[in-house]
């Protein structure tokens, strides 16, 4: 990582600006990136309150003692989110706010040497994989045996369910595998007991995260068990809702497509990072998938589970990239027209097969434009198969209210990333419960509605 890069400090957030003192035995976990990071902090939360800490997430208050961040690594402006982070607690370091500050996860896994140098402020750096040691360097005890139970940070009614680490996929533009090392599957009892854990603990929803869902079980049981973990979780009391993010196309895990049917609690949603549709750019992304595997997948997939909703997302600007691929790929959008859609433009990432091989050959401006362009189109899409919804009457999650609305989301719509369900407050409704809710109206990405009934569970 350059010494520029590193270098740059943001603004601090008001909340960390004179705030002074601080209250003994209270440790801060500041979370950066995604929802596997998440669940890491919430294990650490975990391991650190038996042994008699009190601990905060995500607090901008200075009146921790000790502040721990969580960073991400994946590509520049993440990088750069982590570092300015980093730079802001520094900043409390220095004015005594803090007393101590240490810093874990991918960007310390991936450029620990050069952060212990250009940011030396930091007592100290861990890894991604080094929870053990930053719990006995915070002179707690590490509990092994309750590594499944965790201090659930989202709201109480959902939680994520990491089932592996690792990736064993060589994408020319991803530095994960990189920090996070080969696909290792968690057992299919650990993961079991986890999600009995999170179900005591009140959740509902319960959404199935890993780098690589497709790979599940492949290196623990010599074939994939994502259909056998997905059943097995289904016949948990209290869970409802079984959501499932990120399945790559490559050897997807047909197996699963029947449950669609034969499990209720499984939601009828699916998230497959494509990528790309375009051959060339396929090819030199080294996704080991072509343009008619990929069509095929997708006919099969609406055939199989009629009704589907199919979150993707995109890579804009990799080295490659024609204005054909392009136009290629705006095409394949509008055919397919995709419930969910995120797109996000290259990023040359020193140690990645494509940082390599490749020269970062499409301008940044054009690959901003690109993007711009096809989230457009995207939104057209979208704003269409919103308002298809209106008259219908659907199954609704609560996951807070604001001042005009009860909020909630349907099956087809994950947290924190979809759209919502704005609800008329004419009946109070209780977060985290289940609610017929009939559609009323919509917009690009949100649909109002009115209550109809409450919901039984499934059991």
């Amino acid at each position: 990582m350059s010494k520029s890069k590193l270098s740059r400090a943001g603004t601090l957030p008001p909340l960390l600006e004179g705030a002074g003192g601080g209250r003994k035995q209270k440790i801060n976990v500041v979370t950066l990136g995604c929802s596997k990071n998440l669940v890491d902090s919430e294990v650490l939360l975990n391991q650190l309150s038996m042994d008699g800490f009190e601990v905060v997430h995500d607090s901008n208050e200075t009146d921790s003692d000790i502040v721990v961040i969580n960073t991400c690594g994946f590509i520049a402006d993440a990088k750069e989110e982590s570092v300015n982070t980093i730079l802001q607690f520094v900043g409390a370091k220095s004015r005594g706010d803090i007393d101590k500050l240490y810093v874990m996860g991918c960007l310390s896994e991936r450029y620990k040497t050069d952060l212990e140098k250009e940011i030396p402020e930091v007592d100290k750096y861990f890894g991604k994989f080094d929870m053990k040691a930053l719990v006995g360097e915070l002179k707690a005890t590490y509990r092994p045996e309750y590594i499944y139970e965790r201090k659930i940070t989202t709201p109480s009614h959902f939680a994520y369910l990491k089932i592996s680490e690792g990736c064993n996929r060589v994408c020319a533009f991803c530095a994960i595998p990189g920090m996070t090392g080969k696909h290792k599957s968690k057992s299919m009892d650990d993961l079991v007991k986890e999600a009995k854990y999170l179900a005591k603990k009140g959740v509902r929803e319960i959404l199935l995260i890993a780098q690589d869902l497709s790979y599940y079980g492949i290196d623990l049981y010599g074939k994939g068990m994502l259909a056998e973990l997905i059943q097995k979780i289904a016949e948990i009391d209290g869970i409802e809702w079984i959501r499932l993010h990120y399945l790559y196309p490559t050897k997807f895990p047909m197996d699963i497509l029947p449950l669609f049917k034969s499990v209720p609690k499984l939601c009828h949603y699916i998230d497959i990072p494509l990528q790309h549709s375009s051959n060339n750019v396929l090819k030199h992304m080294l996704r080991h998938v072509t343009t008619e595997e990929t069509e095929a997948l997708l006919q099969k997939i609406k055939e199989e589970v009629p009704g589907i909703t199919i979150r993707t997302t995109m890579l804009i600007g990799h080295p490659g990239e024609t204005e054909e691929d392009f136009e290629q790929l705006k095409s394949f959008v509008q055919k397919h027209k995709f419930d969910r859609l995120g797109a996000f433009t290259y990023s040359h990432e020193d140690g990645t097969y494509g940082y390599k091989k490749y020269a970062d050959d499409v301008p940044e401006d054009v690959k901003q434009a690109r993007q711009e362009e096809l989230m457009g189109i995207q939104q057209i899409i979208s704003s269409q198969l919103s308002a298809e919804k209106v008259g219908r009457t659907l199954k609704v999650i609560i996951d807070r209210e604001d001042d005009e609305f009860f909020v909630g989301r349907t099956e087809f719509d994950s947290p924190e990333v979809d759209g919502e369900v704005l609800i008329s407050k004419d009946v109070p409704l209780k977060k985290g419960q289940f609610y017929q809710i009939e559609i009323t109206g919509s917009d690009a990405f949100d649909l109002y509605g009115k209550l109809v009934s409450a919901y039984m569970p499934v059991r």
